[in-house]
């Protein structure tokens, strides 16, 4: 009986190619973010944030899709979290550091700097083994550079401004602030699952936008995006300072 108990589960062919079909789903953001760096290279910031904002959606669901269908257990050889990582490495940081130097986001003579810097910070958060919290909350800014030079494009910040920011956020990587994750935090999940599906329809609204700055382009669109970037926001600090 104990034998038994202990011979290993039987993985059916259908689950296992279930598995296959989410890592590969992951890996089409390594593809995403290589078209991300074309269209940089291009000169073109919109078809960037365009392919920016599909990985986004990648990852934000592959996660969901990789535990219903338990492809840790499917294919216990392969590591989709190290597959995930290296794909969030790709979108979340080398295209926006990119973006920052190719497009100049911040004074001259700071470009290199400033996207080494966010290249260099980055990789404490990629290998910090205490960035989630038991909660789900990150702990230190977590490398969402993609969101930061969204926000500078649509914005239409200064170039001073920008680099007061990334200075800024590369400091608080090493910080003890928590910062929400839209789709793990169960606290307040149906309500915060809405403001990002809000948020993500009207960046691409603006995104797709002629002219910026976002606020004279589509005012209702950017009203709706900076309010639900306001409600990330003010989660995250009542986490910091409250719970």
């Amino acid at each position: 009986m104990l034998a038994g108990m202990n011979k290993p589960a039987v993985i059916s062919a259908r689950r296992r190619a279930a598995a296959w079909a989410v890592h590969a789903f992951t890996a089409s953001g390594a593809v995403i973010g290589f078209l991300a760096i074309v269209a940089v290279l291009h000169g073109d910031a919109r078809a960037a944030f365009l392919w920016l904002g599909l990985a986004l959606f990648v990852d934000g669901v592959d996660g969901t899709l990789a535990r219903g269908v338990n492809v840790e257990a499917a294919t216990p050889w392969f590591d989709g979290r190290t597959l995930d990582n290296i794909v969030d490495f790709l979108t979340y940081v080398i295209v926006p550091a990119l973006m920052v130097y190719w497009f100049k986001l911040v004074p001259d003579g700071w470009e290199t700097a400033a996207a080494a810097i966010i290249c260099a910070v980055s990789c404490y958060t990629f290998a910090n083994l205490r960035l989630k919290t038991h909660d789900w909350y990150f702990t230190g800014f977590p490398a969402l550079w993609n969101i930061v030079v969204l926000c500078f494009w649509l914005l239409g910040t200064s170039k001073t401004a920008n680099l007061a920011v990334i200075l800024v956020l590369a400091a608080l990587t090493f910080a003890p602030v928590k910062v929400i994750h839209p789709m793990r935090v169960r606290r307040f999940r149906p309500l915060t699952i809405a403001v990002t599906i809000a948020w993500g329809m009207s960046a691409l609204r603006l995104a797709l936008m002629e002219s910026q700055p976002a606020m004279q382009a589509a005012p209702w669109a950017f009203w709706i995006f900076a309010a639900a970037t306001g409600y990330f926001i003010a989660l995250s600090l009542w986490r910091t300072f409250t719970a």
